[in-house]
């Protein structure tokens, strides 16, 4: 699933492609929003919005689309071959005079008012790359439910905005503490460092084209897609087992070494893993 980087990265390439061009072409295959047609109005601007994108265009109007585990928002230059993915994929073009954006595998697309934003992100928390940026609120929406698991707090965008499955798995290890301790029980010292270190990786992220935690090269990432290999601090091999709020599993990496805390119990649905599987796509 895109990330808040990512999504970032996606909005500004759609910035620079359509904003401040009138749209020559406009077409969203979905059955609410066919026959809208946006032809003829400027774009304004494309932001991010948490994991949210908002392409506002002349009128009052937005639209909103949601990238979810396979979505993505394609650029290309007019007469360049879409490749995307196959015709049936598409969900939105975007069409100016020298650029065409195509929207593919969009699981949400809507158009609505620019005043009425908040209905499409209002519950969002604070954005962790955006102005509206607040630590210490975002500690304070984690700490609200002391009990609840730290790797479903962190996902959990009514909390703070931007975090996905492979910045949740690294964050936990770089906190030295398991997805499934209850947040509540993490040490003072290590929550109050959890909102900048949130921002910090997001942040050398946003601009880069793979991701990188560990600010090695050829060595990306702590845990995340790591299962059975050496831990990069202490050798020991990474675990996985799926984490979720009952409604949506996610695998979920940690070193059991690193990390002190709880594991899911051996036998139970969400026990770690004791064999390779084949390795996650990471969000690019």
């Amino acid at each position: 699933m895109p990330e808040g980087d990512t999504v970032r990265q996606a909005a500004r390439r759609l910035h620079d492609a359509l904003a401040g061009k009138v749209l020559t072409r406009s077409d969203l295959r979905v059955p609410k929003f066919a026959t809208a047609d946006l032809t003829g109005r400027a774009v304004l601007d494309v932001t991010a919005r948490g994991k949210h994108l908002l392409t506002r265009v002349e009128g009052g109007l937005t639209l909103h689309s949601h990238l979810r585990m396979d979505g993505s928002w394609r650029v290309y230059a007019n007469g360049q071959r879409w490749t995307g993915g196959p015709e049936h994929q598409i969900r939105a073009v975007l069409g100016t005079h020298d650029r065409t954006a195509v929207g593919y595998r969009l699981p949400v697309l809507e158009l609505l008012r620019t005043d009425e934003e908040q209905r499409a992100v209002g519950h969002l928390g604070p954005d962790l790359l955006g102005p509206d940026w607040d630590p210490e609120q975002a500690l304070a929406n984690l700490l609200a439910d002391p009990a609840r698991a730290l790797g479903e707090a962190l996902l959990d965008q009514r909390n703070l905005a931007g975090i996905g499955n492979v910045f949740k798995s690294e964050l936990c290890f770089l906190l030295g503490a398991t997805p499934w301790l209850p947040v509540g029980t993490l040490p003072a010292d290590r929550a109050a460092k959890l909102p900048a270190l949130a921002k910090k990786l997001l942040e050398a992220n946003r601009d880069r084209p793979n991701r990188n935690t560990t600010g090695r090269r050829g060595q990306d990432l702590f845990v995340y897609g790591r299962a059975f290999r050496p831990c990069l601090r202490c050798g020991t091999p990474i675990r996985v087992a799926d984490q979720g709020d009952g409604s949506r599993e996610r695998p979920t990496y940690w070193c059991p070494v690193c990390q002190t805390g709880p594991v899911p119990a051996p036998g139970s649905p969400s026990a770690p893993r004791t064999r390779p599987r084949s390795r996650p796509r990471t969000a690019q």
